[in-house]
């Protein structure tokens, strides 16, 4: 009887630790959000070409944002290929997962949206 209690018990602490790795993991990974790539100085309103006033801006020093809907999330990305993907896709639908406080995401990744 003690032999099927030490292989539950070993279960069980396996168990836990698993789940204990992979919460955090997921966590870490953030919430997705899908919207027009833009600049935080212009949000969802361009003058002329959505695109090009994006990388003018940016390459002026305001930050790539996401329109989503009627919300404007300034987008806080180090990551080069991130920033490059942003580049191909200013004006354009991408997806972008990380984590969002007070209307800014850090970027964990981002792809063209589908």
């Amino acid at each position: 009887m003690t032999v099927g209690f030490r292989k539950a018990g070993i279960f069980l602490a396996s168990l836990l630790m698993l789940a204990g790795v992979t919460v955090p993991s997921f966590a870490a990974g953030g919430k997705t959000f899908t919207g027009t790539v833009s600049d935080s100085m212009c949000g969802a309103k361009h003058m002329g070409d959505a695109a090009t006033c994006t990388r003018a801006c940016v390459n002026k020093g305001s930050k790539y944002a996401l329109v989503v809907g009627d919300k404007v999330y300034t987008l806080d990305a180090t990551d080069k290929a991130a920033l490059d993907t942003l580049d191909k896709q200013a004006g354009e639908k991408a997806t972008v997962t990380g984590t969002e406080k007070d209307s800014t995401i850090t970027v964990s990744s981002v792809k063209a949206a589908k």
